[in-house]
């Protein structure tokens, strides 16, 4: 008996629908190669339904996400809503609710895409990014007093307790010892970056660098370990990727180095992450924004939401289709495309994705 899926699908805002559509176009066609089964459910959850409604997100509407096994997002952001509304209103709200507490990046160059790095390839730029996805700075802890006086004060600080930040270890402990495949210079085939500042935030990376050690020395002795500084890490990222294999860090360093590692990849265009409950409903999603100016034009790259679904499937457990559809992009990438860049593809929205379908289980 096939396993079947129940997907929740938002489109969202701009041209969130377009790359969403490309993206289900080539995970059914994953799913029929490979035996199971996806029920898609669409959500029109965004900037358009809050114009007409004045309602960001409905009340039920976490408890009845939690009812599916996956979420896939296409963007958030509309030119007509304050920036901020929709994506507190429906990022930060479903991932704090959810408790979607990791946020899962691959930095991994495709052939024939373009890095702005100097002869670095796509063997040298492929690694993970863990990134706790909620705690840190980004919880709100703080406020302000006297504002818009010439004392004013904000404070907004960092907590972790060691509850988060175990999970988080843990998972890129497991992580590693499962996909991790660099030695680092130290003789082991997976490494485990911890990725933090020490010698400044003394309270809170000591806390991460404590329990760093502590589990791994006790559960995961097979993972080698490594400290860098956050700012040294940035530095690496553009002269020496190919040394990282699997980094882990708190909310924001995490969101910056992200950012910084799509960029070395080849741009948000292929950029894809997830915001991940090992224990319950995770949600997928491209890295770029929604691009309003282009929606409906159907130019835009679908290759990042289609990476994005390849990242469902391993999560759902569906692995071979997930490397199928990996290997798809590759060869779309390596023989296809004549650029990643807007309009510049060699080919439209809707025929980029077909041209993975095409790659499918070949």
């Amino acid at each position: 008996m096939s396993n079947t899926y129940q997907i929740a699908v938002i489109p969202g805002d701009g041209t969130g629908a377009e790359v969403v559509d490309e993206g289900r176009k080539v995970l059914q066609a994953a799913a029929v190669e490979y035996g199971f089964d996806l029920k898609m459910t669409d959500f029109d959850f965004g900037g358009d339904r809050y114009l007409r409604t004045g309602e960001v997100l409905p009340e039920s509407a976490v408890d009845e996400l939690r009812g599916f096994d996956s979420i896939y997002l296409g963007a958030i952001g509309h030119p007509e809503v304050k920036p901020g509304i929709l994506e507190k209103g429906i990022l930060l709200r479903l991932r704090f609710e959810l408790d979607q507490y990791i946020n899962l990046r691959p930095v991994r160059l495709y052939p024939g895409v373009e890095t702005p790095l100097k002869d670095k390839t796509p063997e040298q730029i492929d690694y993970v990014v863990i990134r706790e996805n909620s705690g840190g700075i980004y919880t709100g802890t703080g406020g302000v007093s006297m504002k818009g006086t010439a004392h004013e004060v904000a404070i907004q600080g960092m907590v972790y307790n060691r509850f988060q930040v175990e999970r988080c270890l843990r998972y890129a402990f497991e992580y590693a010892r499962k996909y991790g495949k660099k030695a680092c210079g130290k003789g082991q085939a997976n490494t485990l970056g911890l990725v933090g500042k020490t010698n400044v935030l003394t309270y809170v990376f000591d806390l991460w660098e404590r329990v760093f050690h502590d589990i791994g020395e006790k559960d995961y002795p097979d993972v080698n370990r490594e400290y860098y500084h956050v700012d040294a890490t940035c530095m690496w990222m553009v002269k020496s990727p190919e040394w990282f294999d699997v980094l882990v860090t708190a909310n924001m360093f995490g969101d910056i180095i992200t950012d910084l590692g799509a960029e070395t990849q080849g741009g948000m265009g292929i950029a894809a992450g997830g915001n991940i409950n090992p224990e319950g409903v995770s949600m997928f999603e491209p890295i770029g924004g929604s691009a309003p100016k282009y929606t409906g034009k159907n130019i835009i790259n679908p290759l990042a939401a289609i990476c994005a679904g390849a990242m469902m499937l391993q999560t759902l457990g569906e692995v071979e289709a997930a490397g199928a559809v990996e290997e798809a992009v590759k060869k779309v990438t390596g023989t296809k495309i004549k650029s990643l860049a807007v309009g510049k593809m060699g080919y439209t929205t809707s025929e980029v994705g077909d041209l993975v379908v095409g790659y499918i289980g070949k």
